[in-house]
């Protein structure tokens, strides 16, 4: 492509340089090789499903790594607005119907009072129209009062960050989602200093209100759960936006200018990159229930934090005892066996190689940024799916892989896909430290090659946009990974507003004052 004076001065204010806008195109007019799988993850071919000895074990550890000053933060990934969400609410505010003419929005009012932002969307009827949503109801005004939740005029929910939306009723009052993942955090991620280190990715329209919110909840959050809170925030970079292009691959242009897109959450690597702390455990800002149902979430948060703990002071020994000329024959076959049974890595000639060659395969296996995951029984809820993935060097390991990472051609690779027993819940800790205590950096371990294409229509235009390999996708690809089961009760996504009527999402009966 042939770059303008304008298009480089574009490229310089967004921080990208032009061999890398040159690698996007041709990604685009490209696109990406498909995965060779060798079969799905499942309970002990690549998922551990953990004894209830095995449990305590990994708790008891994660309890005397907080006791002896580990640096824990929790990474939550909140920039989305909660236009989709509502996505049914804005069809029925844009339809011709004026009653609700779908399950969906007859459940909605059948059970709006369950709602944990039923009293403040009362106050705003009252407001804009003088009549409480009651009589609103009486009246049939239903487009009132969805348009009082979803428009500026009122709650303005639909362009609102779901961080903000008030996710559930706690004993008289409600929280936000933001305000639960602070109560979340303090119950398993406070130090031996009594801190809770919380990072939110925001975008930068939300930064504002949601520093407001943190603001006005952490002193009295602080106080109820014994804690001091510090929250930090960042916003996607602009060097991670990516380029968009026609359908015959040249850049796509608006007023002459190159037209960029965020590159998705696979962006947020390099926002991992710049936290600091032993474990950071990463989760998505909709999936938070209330305190009265969080005891499997904090259990199985330890669960997954002591197993990562566990493994990585196991694996750093290893790497010290390479380092220092002290591992013999016997050492190394122990090494490639703890490989092979608790980080599910393969290498069909590593037997074939001297104890030199083997030292240097193994030490370059296990001095990686590592991650455990806590993986879901599939019943029918969204997400990537937990595979064993050949890779580049000849290993195969254990991968979460999005549905367009697999070739839909390939009639073994379909069938395993359908064969697969659990999803990825985005349920994570994780260590971005080496053995020596030195911090990865991580963009080193992305597979460039595990992004996809898909289409979009801008202002009456079809283009194609670059989506960046995946935060727990392709650009954790090169990371040591453990899967464990966990159960339903840890996964409890909000993506649709109905969603808070689940039981999860409700008080425990006689739970409220009435």
């Amino acid at each position: 492509m042939k770059t303008t004076k304008e298009d480089l001065e574009f490229l310089q204010e967004k921080g990208l340089s032009e061999e890398k806008l040159n690698e996007q195109l041709e990604m685009l007019r490209t696109g990406f090789p498909y995965l060779r799988i060798e079969a799905p993850a499942t309970v002990g071919n690549g998922i551990s499903r953990l004894t209830p000895e095995m449990e305590i074990g990994a708790i008891t550890c994660w309890e005397e790594f907080l006791h002896k000053g580990g640096r824990v933060m929790k990474m939550v990934p909140a920039s989305g607005a909660a236009s989709r969400m509502f996505k049914d609410v804005f069809s029925f505010v844009n339809g011709k119907s004026d009653k609700p003419d779908t399950e969906f929005m007859k459940k909605f009012f059948d059970r709006i009072e369950d709602f944990a932002f039923f009293h403040f969307l009362n106050f705003i009827t009252i407001l804009n129209y003088q009549e409480s949503i009651d009589s609103l109801l009486k009246e049939k005004r239903y487009k009132d009062i969805a348009r009082a939740l979803i428009e500026k005029s009122g709650l303005n929910y639909g362009q609102l960050p779901k961080a903000l939306l008030q996710f559930h009723k706690v004993m008289g009052t409600s929280r936000t989602a933001l305000e639960e993942h602070l109560a979340e955090g303090a119950q398993y991620a406070a130090g031996k200093d009594g801190k809770v280190h919380i990072h939110f990715t925001v975008s930068e329209d939300h930064l504002p209100l949601v520093r407001m919110k943190v603001e006005e909840a952490a002193g009295f959050l602080g106080k109820e759960y014994g804690v001091k809170f510090d929250v930090t925030y960042s916003v996607q970079k602009p060097s991670t936006d990516t380029v968009a292009a026609n359908l015959d691959g040249t850049p796509y242009r608006e007023e002459g200018k190159l037209f960029f897109r965020p590159g998705g959450h696979g962006a947020l690597i390099e926002n991992l990159n710049d936290l600091d702390a032993d474990v950071i455990f990463i989760k998505n800002i909709d999936n938070v229930v209330p305190d009265t149902h969080r005891g499997a979430t904090i259990q199985y948060k330890k669960v997954i934090g002591g197993t990562l703990v566990a493994v990585k002071q196991k694996m750093d020994s290893y790497c010290r005892l390479i380092e220092e000329n002290k591992a013999d024959s016997e050492k190394l076959a122990e090494m490639l066996e703890f490989m092979h049974n608790v980080l599910s890595i393969t290498h069909d000639r590593a037997a074939e190689m001297s104890d030199a060659e083997k030292a240097e395969y193994i030490f370059k296996k296990l001095n990686r940024p590592m991650r455990v995951c806590g993986m879901v029984r599939n019943e029918g809820e969204p997400g990537g799916g937990p595979f064993l993935v050949y890779n580049s060097d000849g290993t195969v390991s254990p991968q979460i892989l999005e549905s367009s990472q697999i070739d839909p051609d390939n009639k073994e690779a379909m069938k395993m896909m359908k064969e697969a027993t659990h999803f990825n819940p985005v349920d994570l800790a994780v260590s971005v430290r080496d053995y020596r205590g030195n911090k990865f950096n991580l963009p080193d371990y992305v597979d460039k090659e595990t992004g996809f294409i898909s289409q979009k229509s801008r202002e009456g235009v079809e283009i194609k946009a670059l989506e960046l390999p995946g935060l727990w996708n392709g650009a954790m690809s090169d990371w040591n990974t453990i899967f464990v089961e966990v159960p339903a009760q840890t996964f409890n996504p909000v993506k649709t507003v109905n969603d808070l009527l689940r039981p999860a999402h409700q008080p425990l009966p006689n739970a409220l004052p009435e």
